[in-house]
């Protein structure tokens, strides 16, 4: 039997909540646990039906939701999600910064638009959303919890990816900073860092509604190749995710702040490391240590 005051330091009862980019993926899994938890939630989505069927599923489960077609690189958009927690509820519990994306292609082949498309979207939008969602808090009296979700690479190089990683990196640091800065207002600002993930995105699901019975069938040769550099030796799901985030806004974690807590089965830790097709790790796959 869980101790009932366990349960009452993880319930998130009458709290209110907004999450970007909660359509689909990590923000869908991070919407619906949140909810779960007891939180009222208002979900954004650039993808209209996506914002509505997230809003539909947590009523259907007995919780309360509103679904938000929105774009985090319209300043005026964002800033009216937020406000919109106001207006409706009277008050903001928790933020979560969860859209992003980005495109893969050599820095110099990037135009400078893309450059700032992908700065507006993984950068920008926290600041603005941090910046609406802040007096919010403070004025409520009682603190309150932003979760900003980055990425793995955040902390490491990725080619191909370089501006993606250096917003994701920015956005860590960041983190850091209002950790320090928000504290005296028991504002806590941390970070989850995911890696391999299913999402409509990674699986070729990027507009309109998510039918996982349209996703890309990968072979089994890709799905060996990817699960072997996760040492838990599988991907992650969206709700995996959402747990997090549900222990980062809720008083288990009062004592945390300005942490970046990955939830990637492992992949921050193995750095380099695959495990080979005879299941022995191997930096750098093919790279043979030298022997002692």
């Amino acid at each position: 039997m869980i101790h009932p005051q366990l349960l009452s330091r993880l319930s998130l009862e009458g709290k209110v909540a907004v999450v970007t980019g909660a359509g689909g993926g990590i923000g869908r899994g991070i919407a619906v646990a949140l909810s779960r938890a007891g939180a009222t939630v208002i979900a954004g989505d650039i993808v209209p039906e996506r914002a509505e069927e997230v809003a539909q599923t947590i009523g259907r489960e007995g919780g309360k939701a509103i679904g938000v077609a929105m774009d985090v690189m319209d300043a005026d958009q964002l800033r009216g999600l937020i406000k919109l927690a106001d207006s409706e509820f009277g008050r903001l519990d928790i933020l979560v910064n969860n859209a992003g994306g980005c495109t893969s292609r050599p820095f110099l082949k990037q135009s400078p638009g893309s450059w700032q498309r992908h700065i507006d979207l993984n950068f920008m939008s926290v600041l603005i959303g941090t910046a609406e969602a802040c007096p919010l808090m403070i004025r409520g009296g009682k603190g309150g919890a932003i979760i900003n979700v980055s990425s793995i690479e955040g902390s490491r190089a990725a080619p191909t990816f370089a501006v993606y990683a250096a917003c994701k990196a920015a956005m860590e640091n960041f983190t850091k900073s209002m950790a320090l800065e928000l504290g005296e207002h028991r504002i806590r600002v941390n970070v989850i860092a995911p890696d391999h993930t299913l999402s409509p995105g990674t699986m070729g699901n990027r507009t309109g509604p998510v039918d996982q019975s349209k996703w890309r069938q990968r072979t089994a040769e890709e799905v060996d190749a990817r699960i072997r550099v996760v040492p838990l030796g599988r991907e992650g799901i969206e709700e995996e995710c959402g747990d997090a985030a549900v222990y980062l806004a809720s008083d288990l974690a009062a004592y945390v702040t300005g942490v970046v807590l990955p939830v990637d089965g492992g992949t921050s830790a193995s750095f380099g490391w695959v495990k080979g097709t005879d299941g022995k790790w191997t930096l750098n796959e093919g790279f043979q240590c030298i022997p002692d």
